[in-house]
């Protein structure tokens, strides 16, 4: 276990009206009382705030006016004692008192070292650590308050009920084969066993079943605007954002790259990519623009192909409607406010019973219709996030995967006659599996990289 004490500034980097240095250790308190003019802060009461002054030692000036709060262990993030510094917000101003605090003999903390300490001193297991990211990088109400549920032990509390399920099966199944002579413990029969394994394996298919939805509302939904130069696509991503992200013009070409932003689509977040319109071009710009379009092709979970209502279907229509074969589609044919010129059956057969949603962008109609087409595609009209516990971690996903294969391979053990003590090293594993989504049975390695992966202060 980690003894030293460590300090990072825990607030983003810039100017702001206050930033803020976390220490966290035994040390903690002590090394802050050493720059520290006011009251004695090794006498203070736990979990309150003093104001003073940081004074440099070197030179006995002033370096700082500061509120310090004193939090003692173990009622604390880390179980540790805490100390964050209030300073004002400015670059100079917090990286001094940084420095100040290294100098007086804490270390500098890797990131998401108080997070590590929190999950390795007891207080948070590993699904909740990681749901503290999640949190701080939840762009919509639903994907916070998913992760707020994973952090207060939802996910956390169903894991445990199912390996304790897992264990008390294994034990008895132990118990029959340790002590056969006594009569008065009940035969682990198969059926016993597939009644147990059935009701942990359907209860870890409902979580995966939930994991898409979780995924998205995580990550955010890669969405891709494809269409022809000049059908609007730089406006359907303008009307989205709720402001002028791309150029719109009536000149095709006009998008060289591909623009990315996130939007709030009914509390899902859409990770919206504007490409450059897909079309034969010389242009060796453009060109680079459209290579780039149809590699974001590939790597989306919706692609919104717009259409023009006043232009005849052309062969790039087509072809378009050629390369998004077996994705999840949604056409829109756009600026309905000019002559009709397009084959609306045609559009119906290309579209092969998608939706399609008509629009008029330039007066910003048919973005209600939209979302609504959006939101019953991936989560079948309203998303619950207040009542399910949703997955959304991919190595929560594929640590489910492998425990319900691992059960399957028990249930298939089970039912070919199988002793029952080579069905239980495969229970065993399941139980094992789901401990690595808390952390009960993972590596120090895994540890470390999950940590790496957070941001310096938290």
């Amino acid at each position: 276990m980690e003894t030293d004490t460590i300090a990072a500034i825990s607030t983003p980097v810039g100017e702001g009206a206050i930033a803020i240095v976390r220490l966290s250790g035994e040390d903690a308190i002590p090394i802050t009382n050493k720059l520290f003019k006011g009251n004695d802060l090794k006498t203070v009461d736990s979990h309150t705030i003093h104001y003073g002054k940081i004074v440099d030692p070197t030179t006995n000036e002033i370096a700082e006016e500061v509120m310090v709060t004193i939090m003692r262990g173990p009622r604390t993030f880390t179980r540790e004692d805490v100390v964050e510094i209030n300073c004002h917000g400015g670059l100079a101003s917090v990286n001094r008192l940084l420095e100040l605090v290294l100098s007086e003999g804490a270390r500098l903390a890797e990131p998401g070292e108080f997070t590590k300490r929190a999950f390795l001193n007891g207080r948070i297991d590993l699904s909740q650590a990681e749901a503290v990211m999640d949190l701080i990088r939840a762009k919509t109400d639903k994907a916070m308050n998913v992760a707020l549920k994973q952090m207060d032990g939802h996910l956390s509390n169903l894991i445990q009920t199912l390996r304790q399920q897992l264990l008390e099966t294994v034990a008895h199944v132990e118990v029959n084969i340790d002590y056969p002579e006594y009569d008065d413990v009940e035969e682990m029969s198969h059926q016993m066993l597939i009644e147990k394994t059935t009701e942990v394996k359907s209860e870890i298919e409902r979580l995966l079943q939930m994991a898409k939805q979780g995924k998205i509302l995580r990550e955010g939904l890669a969405t891709a605007i494809i269409g022809r130069p000049n059908v609007g696509k730089s406006s359907l991503m303008n009307a989205l954002v709720h402001e002028n992200k791309a150029i719109v013009t009536d000149i095709p070409g006009t998008t060289r790259d591909v623009i990315e932003e996130y939007v709030n689509i009914r509390g899902v977040p859409l990770r919206l990519v504007d490409t450059a319109g897909i079309r034969e071009t010389e242009d060796i710009v453009e060109k680079i623009g459209v290579e780039r379009s149809r590699q974001v092709l590939k790597e989306s979970d919706l692609i919104l192909l717009v259409l023009n209502y006043g232009e005849q279907l052309t062969e790039e229509d087509v072809n378009l409607f050629k390369a998004v074969e077996g994705l999840e589609v949604i056409v829109i044919i756009n600026k309905t406010d000019l002559d009709k010129q397009i084959d609306l059956e045609k559009v119906k057969q290309l579209s092969n019973n998608r939706p399609i949603i008509t629009t008029t962008l330039i007066e910003d109609t048919g973005i209600d219709e939209l979302e609504k087409a959006i939101s019953d595609r991936f989560f079948e009209g309203e998303l619950d996030a207040g009542d399910l516990t949703y997955v959304s971690n991919v190595r929560h996903i594929q640590l489910l995967k492998q425990s319900k294969q691992s059960l399957t391979d028990a249930m298939n053990g089970i039912e070919q006659g199988m002793p029952i003590d080579l069905v239980q090293i495969d229970i065993t594993r399941t139980w094992e599996l789901l401990g690595e989504i808390i952390g009960d049975t993972v590596h120090e390695s895994l540890i470390d990289q999950l940590f790496s992966q957070f941001c310096l202060g938290k």
